[in-house]
């Protein structure tokens, strides 16, 4: 990732990701690690989540609550029998929920979204083609968009991580007053183990955070920025 930090390379941001966890785990592409957000790639997250599925196959528990409503018509969803999956829940496939991993009142999680162990997707968040890494937490009016957010990542209230340009064009990486093409149109946030984002922060598409950064609450951040970073 020549031009980055190198806080902003994946094990810069996730080193924990080498560590023993239960169910399963993304591959983040170790040259850039935002190639997991390309739709088309075959390390991306749509071919890792397929391929999962594949192997694992559907479980929806029997158990649930009848206001959680499932959409598995374009693919397979798969939640792990230890969730925790709170009523008016809408779960759309493909999708994965592993062990502990908890899906609150109200959430909307959408097509392509790996859910890893003990994460969480609060009430009335929305989550798409994105990976919350374990414990991640993004627990209430939170949206997360084409993101992958490290463990120990917790978003404050109404935090949003946005994804799209207003103009479509590709989204670029902002080092100082360097810009690096990501070769995606859809790209939202890169977080670090143990972001602090306050609440009603809105982070640009192609943001990265070292890991332990700080952002005060009502901030708009862009670019790319080093572990340890306080953001105001």
């Amino acid at each position: 990732m020549d031009g980055l930090p190198d806080s902003a390379s994946p094990f810069g941001l996730w080193p924990s990701m080498s560590g023993d966890f239960a169910g399963h785990i993304p591959i983040i592409p170790d040259d850039a690690a935002w190639r997991l957000l390309d739709p088309t790639a075959d390390c991306g997250l749509i071919s890792q989540l397929s391929e999962l599925l594949a192997e694992i196959g559907s479980n929806i528990p029997s158990e649930l609550n009848s206001s959680v409503t499932t959409d598995d018509g374009a693919g397979i969803i798969h939640i792990d029998d230890a969730a925790k999956i709170g009523p008016s829940a809408h779960i759309t496939g493909p999708c994965y929920i592993g062990p502990g991993a908890e899906v609150r009142h109200a959430a909307l999680v959408r097509a392509n979204t790996w859910v890893c162990t003990d994460s969480v997707i609060g009430h009335a968040t929305e989550v798409k083609h994105s990976v919350l890494l374990p414990t991640a937490k993004a627990p209430h009016f939170n949206y997360v968009g084409d993101s992958i957010l490290g463990s120990g990542v917790n978003l404050g209230a109404g935090a949003k991580l946005s994804n799209l340009r207003h103009d479509g064009q590709e989204v670029h990486l902002r080092v100082g007053e360097k810009r690096i093409p990501s070769g995606l149109r859809k790209f939202g946030a890169l977080l670090g183990e143990g972001c602090q984002i306050g609440c009603n922060v809105v982070t640009n598409p192609g943001v990265i955070l070292g890991r332990d950064t700080m952002v005060v609450p009502n901030t708009t951040i862009t670019g790319v920025h080093g572990a340890g970073s306080f953001l105001s």
